[in-house]
């Protein structure tokens, strides 16, 4: 993945989230022009938020601005996941179903697509089905 002025993988991730999911970046926050908010077309549910924030913020060394991605997480693989260099818990989201991944090129790509992928089954539209009585 090219690296670019707006961190690893950024440009890559959207091209991803249109070609695979479908969707296209929504940028809601005129005081912040290129934090992307990555939702279903249907129920409107973010599955990806990409933003800046300083290092001290998340615990690291440092006061610098890295670029993350927040995404939803099975609350089973929670503690397993940030476990894995470059995901943390989630930055300004609930920790236990959201993490955030360095986009500076840490988290493996595929990691991060099949990451991507989970937030986005685990935020889309369910179905629920009405029970259905036998007539005997």
């Amino acid at each position: 993945m090219a690296q670019n002025k707006n961190g690893a993988f950024y440009d890559d991730i959207i091209s991803f989230a249109s070609d695979k999911l479908n969707t296209e970046p929504d940028f809601p926050w005129i005081k912040y022009p290129d934090y992307a908010v990555l939702r279903h077309k249907d129920n409107k549910k973010w599955f990806a938020l990409i933003f800046d924030v300083s290092k001290d913020k998340l615990g690291l060394e440092g006061s610098d601005k890295v670029r993350l991605l927040n995404l939803k997480c099975d609350p089973i693989m929670y503690g397993s996941i940030i476990s894995v260099d470059g995901i943390l818990p989630a930055y300004h989201m609930k920790k236990g179903s959201w993490i955030s991944l360095l986009l500076d090129g840490t988290v493996d790509r595929e990691l991060v697509y099949s990451l991507i992928e989970t937030s986005y089954d685990l935020t889309r539209l369910k179905i629920k089905r009405k029970n259905i009585k036998n007539d005997k």
